[in-house]
Protein backbone atom coordinates (compact mmCIF):
# COMPACT_ATOMS: atom_id res chain seq x y z
CA UNK A 1 0.00 0.00 0.00
CA UNK A 2 1.77 3.49 -0.93
CA UNK A 3 1.85 5.92 1.60
CA UNK A 4 1.69 9.32 0.03
CA UNK A 5 0.65 11.91 3.11
CA UNK A 6 2.53 15.09 1.95
CA UNK A 7 1.82 17.93 -0.13
CA UNK A 8 4.04 20.06 -2.19
CA UNK A 9 4.35 23.78 -1.27
CA UNK A 10 6.80 26.38 -1.85
CA UNK A 11 9.04 23.46 -4.02
CA UNK A 12 9.30 21.16 -1.20
CA UNK A 13 7.52 17.79 -0.14
CA UNK A 14 6.05 18.95 3.31
CA UNK A 15 4.22 17.16 6.03
CA UNK A 16 0.55 18.59 6.72
CA UNK A 17 0.13 20.75 9.86
CA UNK A 18 -2.27 18.02 11.38
CA UNK A 19 -2.39 14.57 10.67
CA UNK A 20 -5.94 13.42 8.27
CA UNK A 21 -5.68 9.89 6.90
CA UNK A 22 -7.57 9.52 4.03
CA UNK A 23 -8.03 5.98 2.26
CA UNK A 24 -7.71 5.69 -1.25
CA UNK A 25 -10.00 2.75 -2.95
CA UNK A 26 -8.91 0.60 -5.46
CA UNK A 27 -12.08 0.46 -7.40
CA UNK A 28 -11.78 -2.91 -8.95
CA UNK A 29 -11.35 -4.73 -5.77
CA UNK A 30 -12.37 -2.21 -2.94
CA UNK A 31 -9.03 -2.91 -1.20
CA UNK A 32 -7.29 0.34 0.11
CA UNK A 33 -4.79 1.05 -2.50
CA UNK A 34 -3.46 3.85 -0.88
CA UNK A 35 -3.14 6.34 2.04
CA UNK A 36 -3.40 10.59 1.84
CA UNK A 37 -3.55 13.41 4.15
CA UNK A 38 -6.79 15.72 3.41
CA UNK A 39 -5.35 19.44 4.33
CA UNK A 40 -6.55 21.67 6.73
CA UNK A 41 -6.59 25.59 6.82
CA UNK A 42 -3.16 26.08 7.77
CA UNK A 43 -2.15 23.73 4.83
CA UNK A 44 -4.31 26.03 2.05
CA UNK A 45 -3.08 29.09 3.54
CA UNK A 46 0.95 27.88 3.22
CA UNK A 47 0.33 27.14 -0.23
CA UNK A 48 -1.36 30.22 -1.09
CA UNK A 49 1.00 32.59 0.57
CA UNK A 50 3.62 30.83 -1.24
CA UNK A 51 1.98 31.40 -4.27
CA UNK A 52 1.26 35.27 -3.64
CA UNK A 53 5.11 35.35 -3.13
CA UNK A 54 5.86 34.18 -6.39
CA UNK A 55 3.70 35.91 -8.18
CA UNK A 56 5.67 38.93 -8.23
CA UNK A 57 9.00 37.65 -9.65
CA UNK A 58 6.97 34.91 -11.54
CA UNK A 59 4.48 37.42 -13.92
CA UNK A 60 7.35 39.46 -14.72
CA UNK A 61 9.09 36.12 -16.38
CA UNK A 62 9.95 36.86 -19.84
CA UNK A 63 7.29 34.74 -22.46
CA UNK A 64 10.29 32.70 -23.50
CA UNK A 65 11.57 31.31 -20.33
CA UNK A 66 7.72 30.49 -18.82
CA UNK A 67 7.55 28.61 -22.49
CA UNK A 68 11.05 26.95 -21.96
CA UNK A 69 9.75 25.51 -18.54
CA UNK A 70 6.46 23.96 -20.07
CA UNK A 71 9.12 22.39 -22.74
CA UNK A 72 11.33 21.07 -20.38
CA UNK A 73 7.79 19.39 -18.44
CA UNK A 74 6.22 18.43 -21.70
CA UNK A 75 9.86 16.37 -21.88
CA UNK A 76 9.68 14.76 -18.60
CA UNK A 77 6.11 13.97 -18.86
CA UNK A 78 6.45 12.00 -21.86
CA UNK A 79 8.99 10.12 -19.76
CA UNK A 80 6.61 9.36 -16.85
CA UNK A 81 4.01 7.90 -19.36
CA UNK A 82 3.74 4.71 -17.67
CA UNK A 83 4.35 5.56 -13.81
CA UNK A 84 0.98 7.87 -14.97
CA UNK A 85 -1.03 5.15 -16.62
CA UNK A 86 -0.31 2.88 -13.51
CA UNK A 87 -1.55 5.65 -10.85
CA UNK A 88 -4.59 6.67 -12.72
CA UNK A 89 -5.32 3.04 -13.66
CA UNK A 90 -4.78 2.37 -10.01
CA UNK A 91 -7.14 5.30 -8.21
CA UNK A 92 -10.03 5.70 -10.60
CA UNK A 93 -10.70 2.33 -12.69
CA UNK A 94 -9.27 3.14 -16.17
CA UNK A 95 -8.43 -0.02 -17.75
CA UNK A 96 -4.70 -0.12 -17.66
CA UNK A 97 -4.45 -0.24 -21.77
CA UNK A 98 -6.95 2.64 -21.97
CA UNK A 99 -4.85 4.42 -19.26
CA UNK A 100 -1.67 4.31 -21.26
CA UNK A 101 -3.14 5.24 -24.69
CA UNK A 102 -6.08 7.61 -23.60
CA UNK A 103 -5.75 8.67 -19.97
CA UNK A 104 -2.19 9.48 -19.43
CA UNK A 105 -1.31 10.90 -22.67
CA UNK A 106 -4.39 13.27 -22.93
CA UNK A 107 -1.66 15.42 -20.76
CA UNK A 108 0.84 15.51 -23.09
CA UNK A 109 -1.49 15.72 -25.94
CA UNK A 110 -2.92 19.48 -24.38
CA UNK A 111 0.70 20.47 -23.30
CA UNK A 112 2.10 20.42 -26.74
CA UNK A 113 -1.28 21.90 -27.64
CA UNK A 114 -0.90 24.50 -25.86
CA UNK A 115 3.13 25.03 -26.51
CA UNK A 116 1.53 25.66 -29.64
CA UNK A 117 -0.93 27.74 -29.10
CA UNK A 118 1.56 30.22 -26.52
CA UNK A 119 4.25 30.33 -29.44
CA UNK A 120 1.70 32.66 -31.54
CA UNK A 121 0.53 34.16 -28.18
CA UNK A 122 0.35 37.90 -28.27
CA UNK A 123 0.63 39.86 -24.84
CA UNK A 124 0.61 43.30 -26.11
CA UNK A 125 -0.98 44.90 -29.22
CA UNK A 126 -2.23 47.99 -30.91
CA UNK A 127 -5.77 48.62 -30.18
CA UNK A 128 -5.97 50.21 -33.87
CA UNK A 129 -4.90 52.77 -36.83
CA UNK A 130 -7.18 55.04 -35.47
CA UNK A 131 -5.58 55.20 -31.52
CA UNK A 132 -1.65 54.28 -32.23
CA UNK A 133 -0.72 55.55 -28.66
CA UNK A 134 -2.94 52.97 -27.16
CA UNK A 135 -2.00 49.55 -26.64
CA UNK A 136 -3.95 46.45 -25.05
CA UNK A 137 -2.35 44.45 -22.31
CA UNK A 138 -3.40 40.75 -21.73
CA UNK A 139 -1.86 40.53 -17.95
CA UNK A 140 -2.09 37.30 -15.24
CA UNK A 141 -4.52 37.31 -13.25
CA UNK A 142 -2.94 36.19 -10.09
CA UNK A 143 -3.09 33.19 -8.08
CA UNK A 144 -5.50 30.41 -8.79
CA UNK A 145 -7.10 28.36 -7.23
CA UNK A 146 -7.35 24.84 -9.76
CA UNK A 147 -9.92 22.15 -8.41
CA UNK A 148 -9.27 19.20 -10.57
CA UNK A 149 -12.01 16.02 -10.78
CA UNK A 150 -11.37 12.09 -10.40
CA UNK A 151 -12.73 10.91 -13.80
CA UNK A 152 -10.07 12.38 -16.67
CA UNK A 153 -7.61 13.40 -13.76
CA UNK A 154 -4.29 14.49 -16.04
CA UNK A 155 -6.43 15.84 -18.89
CA UNK A 156 -8.29 18.09 -16.11
CA UNK A 157 -4.91 18.61 -14.27
CA UNK A 158 -2.65 20.07 -17.46
CA UNK A 159 -5.70 21.58 -18.92
CA UNK A 160 -5.79 24.25 -15.97
CA UNK A 161 -1.92 24.18 -14.58
CA UNK A 162 -0.27 24.58 -18.14
CA UNK A 163 -1.92 27.48 -19.16
CA UNK A 164 -2.24 28.99 -15.97
CA UNK A 165 1.83 29.03 -15.92
CA UNK A 166 2.04 29.96 -19.18
CA UNK A 167 0.26 33.02 -18.61
CA UNK A 168 2.04 34.28 -15.93
CA UNK A 169 0.35 32.81 -12.93
CA UNK A 170 0.68 30.75 -9.74
CA UNK A 171 -1.29 27.96 -8.60
CA UNK A 172 -2.58 26.17 -5.92
CA UNK A 173 -4.23 22.71 -7.31
CA UNK A 174 -6.93 20.59 -5.28
CA UNK A 175 -6.73 17.31 -6.87
CA UNK A 176 -9.83 14.99 -6.13
CA UNK A 177 -9.10 13.31 -2.90
CA UNK A 178 -10.52 10.10 -4.14
CA UNK A 179 -8.26 9.98 -7.04
CA UNK A 180 -5.22 11.92 -6.03
CA UNK A 181 -2.29 9.22 -6.92
CA UNK A 182 -1.21 11.13 -10.61
CA UNK A 183 -1.64 14.30 -9.34
CA UNK A 184 1.53 13.78 -6.88
CA UNK A 185 3.47 11.45 -10.19
CA UNK A 186 2.40 15.36 -12.08
CA UNK A 187 4.02 17.31 -8.83
CA UNK A 188 7.27 15.04 -9.12
CA UNK A 189 7.31 16.06 -13.07
CA UNK A 190 7.07 19.77 -12.04
CA UNK A 191 9.84 19.54 -9.49
CA UNK A 192 11.88 17.59 -11.42
CA UNK A 193 11.60 20.67 -14.54
CA UNK A 194 12.87 22.93 -11.95
CA UNK A 195 9.32 24.63 -11.12
CA UNK A 196 10.61 28.02 -9.39
CA UNK A 197 9.25 27.72 -5.69
CA UNK A 198 5.39 28.91 -5.05
CA UNK A 199 4.57 28.87 -8.69
CA UNK A 200 3.04 25.21 -8.53
CA UNK A 201 1.69 24.07 -5.20
CA UNK A 202 -0.52 21.21 -4.59
CA UNK A 203 -2.77 20.36 -1.32
CA UNK A 204 -4.63 17.22 -0.74
CA UNK A 205 -7.94 17.46 0.03
CA UNK A 206 -11.72 17.19 -0.19
CA UNK A 207 -14.51 19.93 -1.42
CA UNK A 208 -15.41 20.98 1.78
CA UNK A 209 -12.28 21.28 3.23
CA UNK A 210 -9.30 22.77 0.53
CA UNK A 211 -12.12 23.47 -2.00
CA UNK A 212 -14.19 25.89 -0.15
CA UNK A 213 -11.42 27.04 1.84
CA UNK A 214 -9.57 28.35 -2.16
CA UNK A 215 -13.05 29.57 -2.97
CA UNK A 216 -13.01 32.08 -0.40
CA UNK A 217 -9.54 32.76 0.40
CA UNK A 218 -8.86 36.48 0.11
CA UNK A 219 -5.71 35.83 -2.45
CA UNK A 220 -6.85 33.35 -4.60
CA UNK A 221 -7.43 35.66 -7.52
CA UNK A 222 -9.39 33.48 -9.60
CA UNK A 223 -11.18 29.66 -9.31
CA UNK A 224 -10.71 27.00 -12.08
CA UNK A 225 -13.10 24.43 -11.01
CA UNK A 226 -13.99 21.22 -13.21
CA UNK A 227 -16.98 18.50 -11.89
CA UNK A 228 -20.45 18.48 -11.12
CA UNK A 229 -23.21 21.55 -11.51
CA UNK A 230 -24.18 20.74 -7.98
CA UNK A 231 -20.35 21.89 -6.62
CA UNK A 232 -19.61 24.38 -9.36
CA UNK A 233 -23.41 26.10 -7.80
CA UNK A 234 -21.67 25.85 -4.09
CA UNK A 235 -18.01 27.11 -5.10
CA UNK A 236 -19.16 30.10 -7.25
CA UNK A 237 -21.37 31.26 -4.37
CA UNK A 238 -18.55 30.85 -1.66
CA UNK A 239 -16.22 32.96 -4.42
CA UNK A 240 -18.79 35.95 -4.36
CA UNK A 241 -17.59 37.42 -1.11
CA UNK A 242 -14.60 37.78 -2.88
CA UNK A 243 -15.37 38.93 -6.22
CA UNK A 244 -12.50 36.53 -7.69
CA UNK A 245 -13.06 35.26 -11.21
CA UNK A 246 -14.79 31.66 -11.35
CA UNK A 247 -14.40 29.65 -14.46
CA UNK A 248 -16.26 25.99 -14.29
CA UNK A 249 -16.77 23.25 -16.29
CA UNK A 250 -19.36 20.82 -15.39
CA UNK A 251 -21.55 18.07 -16.00
CA UNK A 252 -23.22 17.23 -19.45
CA UNK A 253 -26.46 15.63 -21.11
CA UNK A 254 -25.21 15.47 -24.27
CA UNK A 255 -27.60 14.23 -27.41
CA UNK A 256 -26.65 12.88 -30.47
CA UNK A 257 -28.66 13.41 -33.09
CA UNK A 258 -28.58 10.12 -35.73
CA UNK A 259 -31.22 10.81 -38.83
CA UNK A 260 -32.55 8.43 -41.52
CA UNK A 261 -29.12 9.15 -43.72
CA UNK A 262 -26.34 8.98 -41.48
CA UNK A 263 -23.78 6.31 -41.92
CA UNK A 264 -24.59 3.16 -40.77
CA UNK A 265 -22.10 3.12 -38.13
CA UNK A 266 -23.39 5.50 -36.42
CA UNK A 267 -25.38 3.90 -33.75
CA UNK A 268 -22.67 1.58 -32.53
CA UNK A 269 -20.28 4.74 -32.52
CA UNK A 270 -22.41 6.52 -30.11
CA UNK A 271 -22.76 3.67 -27.68
CA UNK A 272 -19.29 2.93 -27.46
CA UNK A 273 -18.52 6.63 -26.78
CA UNK A 274 -21.27 6.79 -24.09
CA UNK A 275 -19.63 3.22 -22.52
CA UNK A 276 -15.96 4.44 -22.89
CA UNK A 277 -14.36 5.06 -19.64
CA UNK A 278 -17.42 3.49 -17.84
CA UNK A 279 -19.51 6.27 -18.68
CA UNK A 280 -17.64 9.04 -16.88
CA UNK A 281 -16.98 11.65 -19.01
CA UNK A 282 -18.95 15.27 -18.95
CA UNK A 283 -19.30 15.40 -23.04
CA UNK A 284 -20.85 11.86 -23.13
CA UNK A 285 -23.98 11.45 -25.71
CA UNK A 286 -25.46 10.04 -23.20
CA UNK A 287 -29.14 11.19 -24.88
CA UNK A 288 -29.62 9.34 -28.60
CA UNK A 289 -32.25 11.13 -31.02
CA UNK A 290 -33.03 8.63 -33.52
CA UNK A 291 -35.56 9.68 -36.50
CA UNK A 292 -38.36 7.19 -36.52
CA UNK A 293 -37.57 5.80 -39.86
CA UNK A 294 -34.47 3.71 -38.54
CA UNK A 295 -35.27 3.54 -35.19
CA UNK A 296 -36.20 -0.13 -34.82
CA UNK A 297 -32.82 -0.79 -36.38
CA UNK A 298 -31.21 1.21 -34.22
CA UNK A 299 -32.18 -0.79 -30.95
CA UNK A 300 -31.11 -4.11 -32.34
CA UNK A 301 -27.91 -2.68 -33.45
CA UNK A 302 -28.04 -0.71 -30.08
CA UNK A 303 -28.56 -3.75 -27.63
CA UNK A 304 -26.28 -6.07 -29.63
CA UNK A 305 -23.55 -3.18 -28.92
CA UNK A 306 -23.99 -2.49 -25.47
CA UNK A 307 -23.87 -6.63 -24.99
CA UNK A 308 -20.69 -7.09 -26.71
CA UNK A 309 -18.72 -4.38 -24.14
CA UNK A 310 -16.87 -6.65 -22.04
CA UNK A 311 -16.31 -5.81 -18.22
CA UNK A 312 -13.19 -6.03 -16.46
CA UNK A 313 -10.58 -5.37 -13.94
CA UNK A 314 -8.80 -2.25 -14.39
CA UNK A 315 -4.83 -4.29 -14.14
CA UNK A 316 -6.29 -6.40 -16.61
CA UNK A 317 -5.10 -5.54 -20.35
CA UNK A 318 -8.06 -5.28 -23.37
CA UNK A 319 -10.39 -3.08 -24.71
CA UNK A 320 -13.20 -3.55 -21.84
CA UNK A 321 -14.37 -1.19 -19.51
CA UNK A 322 -13.32 -1.30 -15.93
CA UNK A 323 -15.41 0.04 -13.07
CA UNK A 324 -16.96 3.22 -11.75
CA UNK A 325 -15.15 5.55 -9.19
CA UNK A 326 -16.54 4.43 -5.99
CA UNK A 327 -19.07 3.34 -4.06
CA UNK A 328 -20.96 6.46 -4.01
CA UNK A 329 -21.33 6.51 -7.32
CA UNK A 330 -22.14 2.83 -8.29
CA UNK A 331 -25.07 3.54 -6.18
CA UNK A 332 -26.03 6.33 -8.06
CA UNK A 333 -26.22 5.35 -10.98
CA UNK A 334 -27.81 1.72 -9.61
CA UNK A 335 -30.32 4.33 -8.05
CA UNK A 336 -31.14 5.85 -11.56
CA UNK A 337 -30.96 2.60 -13.55
CA UNK A 338 -34.38 1.71 -10.77
CA UNK A 339 -35.56 5.20 -11.76
CA UNK A 340 -35.37 4.45 -14.98
CA UNK A 341 -37.55 1.04 -15.10
CA UNK A 342 -39.47 2.46 -13.07
CA UNK A 343 -40.70 5.79 -14.69
CA UNK A 344 -41.44 3.44 -17.90
CA UNK A 345 -38.29 3.18 -20.12
CA UNK A 346 -38.02 -0.56 -21.51
CA UNK A 347 -34.81 -2.04 -20.69
CA UNK A 348 -32.92 -3.60 -23.91
CA UNK A 349 -29.67 -4.08 -22.48
CA UNK A 350 -27.49 -4.38 -19.18
CA UNK A 351 -29.80 -3.67 -16.02
CA UNK A 352 -29.34 -3.40 -12.50
CA UNK A 353 -26.37 -5.12 -10.39
CA UNK A 354 -22.86 -6.23 -11.07
CA UNK A 355 -22.34 -8.03 -14.67
CA UNK A 356 -22.48 -11.87 -14.50
CA UNK A 357 -19.43 -13.41 -12.39
CA UNK A 358 -18.60 -10.49 -10.72
CA UNK A 359 -19.40 -9.92 -6.67
CA UNK A 360 -16.94 -7.28 -6.01
CA UNK A 361 -16.14 -3.85 -7.03
CA UNK A 362 -17.68 -0.95 -8.70
CA UNK A 363 -18.97 -2.72 -11.56
CA UNK A 364 -22.05 -2.01 -13.99
CA UNK A 365 -23.38 -3.22 -16.56
CA UNK A 366 -23.43 -1.35 -19.91
CA UNK A 367 -27.35 -0.10 -20.11
CA UNK A 368 -29.21 1.22 -22.76
CA UNK A 369 -33.13 1.98 -22.15
CA UNK A 370 -35.14 2.21 -25.38
CA UNK A 371 -38.77 4.04 -25.51
CA UNK A 372 -37.44 7.02 -23.49
CA UNK A 373 -39.62 10.41 -22.92
CA UNK A 374 -37.28 13.30 -22.15
CA UNK A 375 -39.43 14.15 -19.12
CA UNK A 376 -37.82 11.12 -17.93
CA UNK A 377 -35.40 11.15 -15.01
CA UNK A 378 -32.21 9.36 -17.04
CA UNK A 379 -32.91 11.97 -19.43
CA UNK A 380 -32.70 14.78 -17.52
CA UNK A 381 -29.84 14.20 -15.00
CA UNK A 382 -26.20 13.53 -15.55
CA UNK A 383 -25.68 9.52 -14.36
CA UNK A 384 -21.96 9.35 -14.74
CA UNK A 385 -22.19 5.84 -16.23
CA UNK A 386 -22.28 3.27 -18.40
CA UNK A 387 -26.08 4.08 -19.01
CA UNK A 388 -27.59 5.25 -22.51
CA UNK A 389 -31.28 6.76 -23.26
CA UNK A 390 -32.93 6.54 -26.56
CA UNK A 391 -35.42 8.70 -27.85
CA UNK A 392 -37.53 8.63 -31.43
CA UNK A 393 -37.80 11.61 -33.33
CA UNK A 394 -39.78 12.54 -36.66
CA UNK A 395 -38.71 15.84 -37.99
CA UNK A 396 -35.25 17.96 -37.45
CA UNK A 397 -37.25 20.85 -35.80
CA UNK A 398 -38.36 17.89 -32.96
CA UNK A 399 -35.05 16.55 -32.81
CA UNK A 400 -33.27 19.91 -32.14
CA UNK A 401 -36.52 20.92 -29.76
CA UNK A 402 -35.59 17.80 -27.61
CA UNK A 403 -31.58 18.51 -27.72
CA UNK A 404 -31.86 22.34 -26.50
CA UNK A 405 -34.76 20.77 -23.82
CA UNK A 406 -32.11 20.83 -20.85
CA UNK A 407 -30.19 22.53 -18.45
CA UNK A 408 -26.86 21.41 -19.60
CA UNK A 409 -25.15 22.63 -22.59
CA UNK A 410 -22.15 21.28 -23.08
CA UNK A 411 -21.34 18.77 -26.05
CA UNK A 412 -23.94 17.74 -28.54
CA UNK A 413 -23.56 15.44 -31.78
CA UNK A 414 -25.28 15.21 -35.24
CA UNK A 415 -24.86 12.35 -37.61
CA UNK A 416 -26.13 13.08 -41.10
CA UNK A 417 -25.18 12.64 -44.65
CA UNK A 418 -27.26 16.00 -45.52
CA UNK A 419 -24.28 18.57 -44.82
CA UNK A 420 -26.35 22.39 -45.18
CA UNK A 421 -28.77 19.88 -42.12
CA UNK A 422 -25.87 19.87 -40.40
CA UNK A 423 -24.35 23.17 -40.13
CA UNK A 424 -28.09 24.51 -39.55
CA UNK A 425 -28.30 21.77 -36.27
CA UNK A 426 -24.50 23.27 -35.31
CA UNK A 427 -25.70 27.03 -35.46
CA UNK A 428 -28.74 25.92 -33.44
CA UNK A 429 -27.45 24.18 -31.08
CA UNK A 430 -27.36 25.42 -27.25
CA UNK A 431 -24.17 24.35 -26.51
CA UNK A 432 -20.77 24.91 -26.16
CA UNK A 433 -19.33 22.25 -28.85
CA UNK A 434 -21.30 20.24 -31.36
CA UNK A 435 -19.19 17.13 -33.18
CA UNK A 436 -20.91 15.94 -36.30
CA UNK A 437 -19.97 12.63 -38.07
CA UNK A 438 -18.09 10.90 -35.47
CA UNK A 439 -15.25 13.92 -36.21
CA UNK A 440 -13.23 14.69 -33.11
CA UNK A 441 -12.43 17.99 -32.32
CA UNK A 442 -9.05 19.78 -33.85
CA UNK A 443 -5.76 20.20 -31.55
CA UNK A 444 -6.25 23.56 -29.64
CA UNK A 445 -9.76 24.35 -29.94
CA UNK A 446 -12.08 25.51 -26.99
CA UNK A 447 -13.71 22.81 -24.85
CA UNK A 448 -16.68 23.87 -22.84
CA UNK A 449 -20.03 24.73 -22.00
CA UNK A 450 -22.90 27.13 -21.50
CA UNK A 451 -26.20 27.22 -19.59
CA UNK A 452 -25.45 24.33 -16.33
CA UNK A 453 -22.42 22.94 -18.12
CA UNK A 454 -20.51 25.91 -16.85
CA UNK A 455 -18.65 29.09 -18.36
CA UNK A 456 -15.38 29.65 -19.84
CA UNK A 457 -13.01 27.76 -22.43
CA UNK A 458 -9.85 25.42 -21.99
CA UNK A 459 -7.57 24.56 -24.40
CA UNK A 460 -5.22 26.02 -26.83
CA UNK A 461 -5.50 30.17 -27.15
CA UNK A 462 -8.70 30.45 -25.18
CA UNK A 463 -7.34 28.43 -22.27
CA UNK A 464 -4.84 30.71 -21.75
CA UNK A 465 -6.71 34.14 -22.01
CA UNK A 466 -8.84 32.78 -19.16
CA UNK A 467 -6.25 33.11 -16.86
CA UNK A 468 -5.19 37.06 -18.06
CA UNK A 469 -6.82 40.00 -17.32
CA UNK A 470 -7.26 42.94 -20.26
CA UNK A 471 -5.87 45.90 -19.71
CA UNK A 472 -6.22 49.26 -21.75
CA UNK A 473 -3.36 51.52 -21.75
CA UNK A 474 -3.83 55.23 -23.74
CA UNK A 475 -0.58 57.51 -24.05
CA UNK A 476 1.81 54.95 -25.23
CA UNK A 477 5.54 55.88 -26.19
CA UNK A 478 6.11 53.73 -29.22
CA UNK A 479 9.86 54.95 -29.41
CA UNK A 480 10.27 53.44 -25.73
Amino acid sequence: MLEKRDFYINGAWVAPAKANDFNVIDPSTEDVCAVISLGGAADTDAAVAAAKAAFKTWSLTAPADRLALVEKILKIYKSRNEDMAQAISLEMGAPIDMARDDQATSGDWHIANFIAAFKDFEFEHRLGDHAPNDRIVHTPIGVCGLITPWNWPMNQVTLKVIPALLAGCTVVLKPSEIAPLSSIVFAEIMHEAGTPPGVFNMVNGDGLGVGTQLSTHPDIDMISFTGSTRAGIAISKAAADTLKRVHLELGGKGANLIFADADPRAVAQGVRKVMNNSGQSCNAPTRMLVQREIYDQALETAAKTAESIAVGRASEPGKHIGPVVSQAQYDKIQGLIQVGIDEGARLIAGGLGRPQGMNRGYFVRPTVFADCTNDMTICREEIFGPVMSIIPFDTEDEALEIANDTVYGLTNYVQSTDGARRNRLARQLRSGMVEMNGKSRGAGSPFGGMKASGNGREGGKWGIEDFLEVKSISGWDNEA
